[in-house]
């Protein structure tokens, strides 16, 4: 087994919200990884520059983020990482339904990091690893405050972490 890739997934910030800032124990699991994805709903660029300061991220904006957020990311992403194909997008509409909506925005891709719902999600559907990393600041609607790891190697494995 070669070296893993560290991949850190964050969504649904909603800083300066739902927080003044990142939590410290994002910021903190944050630094043991290679890259970070976020899946939209940072609200305002503070926590994207927060977040730049870490290491490099690939970002799409969500239904929440200012337009100045939505003039500088896309709306959905597709990536290769060591040969496996992560798409990224926020989601839109009611939780119901939301992984069969956005599933059909991608073609092939092994993984689909997304947001929205802010309910944690890691499960395989139909040969694709579907990832909520939840969200790291809401104590409301989420089941608890989260983000999560992909661990990308011969395989892709993801990790929700509660904080």
């Amino acid at each position: 087994m070669g070296d893993v890739m560290r991949i850190g997934v964050v969504s649904d910030t909603h800083i300066p919200v739902r927080a003044k800032k990142l939590p410290d124990e994002l910021v903190n699991g944050l630094k043991e990884v290679d890259l970070v994805l976020h899946a939209g709903d940072f609200e305002e660029s503070s926590a994207l520059r927060a977040l730049r300061d870490i290491c490099e991220v690939k970002a799409v904006f969500g239904n929440m983020d200012s337009l100045a957020l939505k003039e500088e990311l896309p709306e959905k992403l597709v990536l290769e990482v060591e040969g496996f194909k992560i798409g990224i997008t926020h989601g839109f509409g009611s939780p119901q339904g939301l992984e069969e909506r956005i599933r059909a925005k991608f073609s092939k891709i092994d993984v689909l990091v997304y947001g929205h719902s802010h309910k944690p999600k890691n499960e395989i559907i139909d040969g694709t690893l579907f990832f909520n990393p939840g969200s790291p600041t809401d104590g409301i609607f989420a089941p608890f405050k989260s983000f999560g790891i992909l661990e990308i190697g011969s395989e892709i494995r993801g990790e929700i972490i509660k904080i």
